[in-house]
């Protein structure tokens, strides 16, 4: 496993880290085969683990609090979102700071984590949610200066909108945030235009979710893919987005070389962007984990190869399915 620097906090974080959104309650989720997951991610070298209260109302957080408690003598890095109050994901222009993050709520919110975690002090809490129009508001700027001074966190940060990689570059001006999490992966290569820019400026770490586009970057996305009652993906992946995805998966197919799948091509695809701190795929079966933490090697991408890929850019807008 290699390490980079997690921006001005000088952590060591493992590039490919761990996104524990799907062991909060999907479907098919088992918290024996999780901890199994999450206890061989360890012993790869995995050292930080991103979870949510809103994965599965502090589920997917006791589990990490668990796996704490297994590996006392290890340093892993937590990192957790706080939900906002009107639990309506993604935040939008209506969405008044008051009903999303009242200080009331964040502060209950932060001992709640603490609670699942069985901590005194996260490593890194994020807001879940977050519109640039909140930027003025003194509420969470004094909140947030209070956790720290508190010792509750020791580092803050933002989760942005899915296909919004802009709002929240005027938050991140504030000089109160230490990281941004954000979508980037082969699609996705909007964040490199101002947000990536600005991070390296004020030495801001950046945290690459959905790596594999939920699911399209594996490979395993077509036009006949269908998701068990229930699963969130099955909300996501309506007809539209589906067969448009499919297309999208099918154009890169003759791209991926003998020797890779495109799940790992999509991943060394990011790690070669050097403004990327970490990467949190989603890995709850075991194979997952060594597949994910084995393409940090190194070795990246062939320059050709990288380039072709660059050439897939999808700009996408937020639209009713999007969440």
């Amino acid at each position: 496993m290699n390490y980079r620097i997690f921006g001005r906090t000088n952590w060591d974080i493992s590039e490919i880290g761990y996104g524990m959104w799907g062991m909060g309650g999907w479907k098919e989720s088992d918290d024996n085969h999780s901890a199994k997951s999450l206890d061989l991610a360890v012993e790869h070298g995995v050292n930080f683990f991103d979870t949510a209260w809103g994965y599965g109302e502090g589920h997917s957080e006791r589990l990490l609090g668990q796996l704490l408690k297994r590996h006392p003598d290890t340093k892993l890095y937590t990192a957790s979102k706080i939900p906002p109050k009107n639990f309506k994901w993604p935040a939008k222009p209506e969405y008044s700071f008051e009903e999303s993050y009242p200080t009331e709520h964040l502060l209950d919110y932060t001992h709640k984590t603490l609670k699942n975690l069985d901590l005194e002090q996260i490593d890194l809490l994020q807001f879940h949610t977050w519109d640039d129009s909140w930027t003025n508001k003194d509420e969470w700027k004094r909140a947030v200066e209070d956790l720290k001074k508190s010792g509750k966190i020791a580092a803050m940060g933002i989760s942005i909108n899915r296909w919004e990689p802009e709002n929240g570059i005027e938050a991140l001006k504030t000089g109160l945030f230490d990281a941004v999490q954000v979508i980037y992966n082969i699609f996705d290569q909007a964040p490199e235009d101002v947000l990536f820019p600005l991070c390296k400026e004020l030495d801001i770490a950046v945290i690459a979710r959905v790596p594999f586009d939920e699911g399209t970057l594996t490979g395993n996305i077509t036009r006949d893919t269908t998701f068990p009652e229930g699963d969130w993906r099955g909300t996501y992946f309506v007809p539209e987005n589906l067969n448009a995805s499919a297309d999208k998966a099918d154009l890169l197919r003759p791209l991926v070389p003998e020797d890779m799948t495109m799940a790992e091509m999509a991943l060394r695809f990011i790690l070669m962007n050097s403004d990327v701190s970490t990467i949190i795929p989603g890995m709850r079966k075991q194979r997952n984990v060594l597949s994910n933490v084995a393409t940090s090697d190194g070795r990246g991408l062939p320059k050709k190869l990288y380039e072709k890929l660059r050439n897939h850019r999808w700009d996408r807008k937020p639209t009713i399915w999007s969440q």
